[in-house]
């Protein structure tokens, strides 16, 4: 144990090394989702994983949040190998997905405080933090109301209520706007301000690059699983001569025109297929 808090004082508090994830295709063959990609992240900033749908975000926060084991490489939090010590780091990971769910028979406090009994904290403290962040995110008028009753915004503030509720270091927030309105996403763009205040670790993915451009301290830019340029905003418009992160994307990752006039079409992730894949049923290439 004195050795992983050693770690802990040392290390950057997000560590991704040479991660890489392959899966077999039923076909035969294989696709690689990520490959060799490398970066840190420090408290208090923001780093933005950018690219199109495929690219590999999802698949790398799976993997450094302990869900999914990689092919090779490795993912730490405050120095815990995801692989390693998946329960260390989820003790000190709080994610927000568009995906995520709620219990719809439990209340909003009900199911706060069930999550704050999941990561152990004393109930005494979880209702000081439940207090708090209901007056954050003003949860308080619909705090008694099951979760079935509730609208689209108000279920995305519950969820940046329970990413919260253990006080976790590191936020992983996978396109938090996604389907949200106006003023559900003004919410979570104040959120996100939040948590640079309070010094945590952040990776955003979203599709929405000019709020990427509003938050983001560094920017990884991935395209079919490879980190194809990083860098703040800054260097990046001088690495590129790019203005928008539209367009130093598209620069950087020489993806040519969206539509493809022979009829195919943009694969996300790299595709290591075997010889006969490429050969048509008569046997020829």
């Amino acid at each position: 144990m004195l050795l992983l808090i050693r770690r802990h004082e040392t290390c950057s508090m997000i560590r991704v090394e040479q991660l890489t994830k392959t899966f077999p295709l039923s076909g035969g063959g294989s696709l690689t989702a990520v490959r060799d990609l490398s970066f840190t992240v420090e408290p208090g900033e923001i780093y933005g994983l950018l690219g199109p749908n495929g690219a590999g975000k999802t698949t790398t926060l799976r993997m450094i949040l302990g869900l999914l084991q990689p092919t090779r490489g490795e993912a730490s939090i405050a120095g815990f190998g995801s692989s390693r010590f998946p329960d260390e780091v989820k003790r000190r990971v709080g994610l927000v997905s568009a995906s995520a769910g709620l219990y719809q028979g439990l209340t909003v406090e009900e199911m706060l405080l069930f999550f704050a009994d999941l990561y152990a904290v004393p109930p005494a403290e979880a209702r000081v933090e439940m207090a708090r962040l209901s007056r954050l995110l003003g949860l308080d008028e619909f705090r008694r109301q099951r979760c079935a009753t509730l609208s689209t915004g108000q279920r995305q503030r519950v969820n940046l209520a329970r990413a919260l509720i253990h006080r976790p270091p590191v936020m992983l927030l996978d396109e938090p706007t996604l389907g949200l309105d106006v003023l559900a996403s003004q919410v979570v763009t104040e959120y996100i301000d939040h948590l640079r205040g309070e010094g945590k670790a952040v990776i955003l993915t979203t599709h929405h690059l000019d709020d990427a451009e509003r938050h983001c301290t560094r920017f990884g830019l991935l395209h079919r699983g490879q980190l194809v340029s990083e860098g703040s905003l800054a260097e990046l418009r001088a690495r590129t001569g790019c203005v928008s992160l539209m367009e130093m994307f598209l620069k950087l990752s020489q993806v040519g025109p969206a539509l493809n006039r022979d009829g195919s079409t943009r694969d996300g992730a790299t595709r290591d297929e075997p010889a006969a894949a490429g050969r048509r049923s008569d046997g020829t290439p």
